[in-house]
């Protein structure tokens, strides 16, 4: 597995940790109290200021606002059981 592979394993397996303990303090296990609408909005939020920071040209910004979404998009995966294994197999159906 290649490093973004192993940080996205990472953050689903902490994430996932977080879900099933809901530490105080923790802003992913507020996410997890509060529902899969927050969870959602907050995907929709950030996929808008990952447009945005691209559309900026600023490729620094662009890399901030990705890594934000691909939290988001843990937080959500995580809450409906999906795992980044099966949306990779689903991309590698579409490689074909």
């Amino acid at each position: 597995m290649n490093d973004f592979g192993t940080v996205i394993s990472e953050l689903y397996r902490i994430v996932k940790e977080r879900k099933e303990k809901l530490p105080e303090g923790s802003y992913t296990a507020k996410l997890f109290k509060k529902g899969e609408d927050k969870i959602l909005q907050k995907v929709g939020e950030e996929a808008v200021e990952v447009i945005l920071a691209f559309k900026s040209k600023d490729k620094e910004h662009a890399i901030y606002e990705t890594a934000d979404l691909l939290y988001h998009l843990t937080v959500a995966l995580v809450n409906s059981g999906i795992t980044w294994e099966e949306v990779g197999e689903e991309l590698k159906k579409r490689m074909k």
